[in-house]
Parts: structure tokens; sequence; C-alpha cells
């Protein structure tokens, strides 16, 4: 009779645990896979092109390119400083601005949207005096620019935080101990080690701001973004009609993914 422990070790190679792991693994692949091809898939490639061309897929797509690019350029202007100093600082400030900086990421996008609502709105204070200087900060790009900033800018601070630790701080010092002020040992050491993990955050910021939907309904219906377009084609015309801004935004995704790969970095980890 074999030891107890030979004919453990015997079940376990008749048994392989890591086999099990990806075939249950699999199950879940199948389930993100499956329902983008079949989206890919299900119109003929002449017909989706040819709908690509009309006008309202066209304005949709314009403006949120532009809303997504101003978007991400607003995010890293204030966002790379506020990610540095979270970098390089330490305590319970810390903590608590962390915290305010991920908020945005675990609030419902339509409760984004109500609570800037209260802060940008027609008949708030700042929405108000916006108006009355001939800018509208809602139903317009402004008030897109205003939703997807709320919801994506966090991506950019989180993202470049970590890439901003990554950077070994004795090589800021020894910047330092040569004569090089702090600004100038950011942009010369800091800035450019980190700006993998940078370009990363951006990158998401951008897909994510493009993709969105909920807070964006609540600031701006009009102009609509490609989000909002799939919504009312879909609502409107049917499933077959939002297909070709769906696809745009399918091969955003997949552009995102490349971008990141060819970065070398996976801003999850």
């Amino acid at each position: 009779m074999l030891p107890t422990k030979s004919r453990t070790d015997v079940a376990s190679r008749r048994f392989d645990w890591l086999t099990v792991a990806f075939l249950l693994g699999a199950v879940l692949l199948c389930y993100y896979l499956v329902p983008l091809l079949a989206l890919v898939l299900s119109q003929p490639p002449g017909v989706v092109i040819q709908r690509l061309t009309r006008p309202t897929v066209v304005s949709a797509a314009t403006t949120s390119l532009t809303a997504s690019i101003t978007s991400a350029a607003i995010a890293s202007v204030f966002g790379l400083p506020l990610a540095y100093w979270l970098a390089r600082t330490d305590g319970r400030v810390k903590t608590v601005v962390t915290a305010v900086v991920v908020l945005p990421l675990v609030l419902p996008p339509i409760v984004s949207g109500m609570v800037l609502l209260t802060v940008v709105g027609p008949n708030t204070f700042i929405g108000g005096l916006a108006a009355a200087n001939g800018l509208q900060l809602t139903r317009s790009v402004a008030g897109i620019v205003l939703a997807q900033t709320f919801v994506a800018s966090p991506f950019v601070v989180i993202t470049a935080k970590a890439a901003f630790e990554s950077v070994d701080r004795s090589l800021e010092y020894a910047s330092q101990s040569l004569g090089k002020s702090r600004l100038t040992t950011f942009r010369r050491v800091t800035l450019p080690l980190a700006w993998p993990g940078i370009l990363a955050g951006i990158t998401l910021a951008f897909a994510r701001a493009i993709g969105e939907f909920g807070a964006t309904i609540m600031l701006a219906y009009y102009p609509r973004t490609m989000p909002v377009q799939i919504w009312v084609s879909f609502t409107t015309l049917g499933l077959e009609n939002a297909f070709p801004v769906a696809v745009i935004l399918v091969g955003i995704a997949v552009a995102t993914l490349i971008v990141l790969n060819v970065l070398g970095t996976n801003p999850l980890e």
C-alpha cells in the first residue's frame, strides 16, 4: 500500500488544478469575448461603413473626440501635479486626499451627474454666473467636458502617482545635491522615468472619457456624444442602428489596450 503522502501526490498529478483553474477562467473569458465578436460580426462590414458616414454618427464622433481630448488634457494639467504631491507626501492628509481622488471611480455615473448639477446646473450660482457671461455649463460641450473630467481624471492621478512612486528617490536626491531645483529635477529626472506610466494613465482617462454616458447625459443630452447617440439610436430605431457607433467605441477600447501593451504598463498591478 502506498503511503498517504504518495497517494496524495499521485492524486494531485492526476487532477491538475492549474488546468482546472484555466478551464474555469476560460468560461469568463468566453463571456467577455463572445459578445464582442457577436457585435462586430452581426452586421456586414459594408453596411456598417455606410452607416458610419451618417451625419448623426459623424457629429457624435466629432463631439466625443473633441471633448475627450480636452478632458484628458485638463486631467493631465491638474492631475499630474496632484499625483506628484501624493507620491512625495506621507501622513493622514495623503490618505484623505487619495480617498477623495478615488471617490468618482466608485460613484455610479448617474450620481456623478447629479452631484455636478448641484454645482454647475443652470439654477446654481456658478452655472448662472457662467451663463450670464455667455458660457453654458450644461447642454453644451463644456458640460460634456465637465462630466468627462470628473469621472476620468482619477485615472491620471492614481496611475501617475504609482509611476512617480516607482522612481528611485535617490536619483532625485543626487540631482538636488548637484544644485538643481526641485522643478528642474522633476523635469529632467522624475518625469522622463515616470513617463510610460503617466502616458498609460492619460490613455485610460481618454478611453474612460470617450465612453462616459451616465454623467454626460445628465449634464449635456445635446450635443450628443457617441454613448448618448448609441442610446438614442437603440431606443428610437433599434439595435441595428446603434451598431456603427458601438463598433467605433470597441475599436477605441482595442486601441487603448494596444497602447498600454506597447508601453509595457499595467496600471492595475
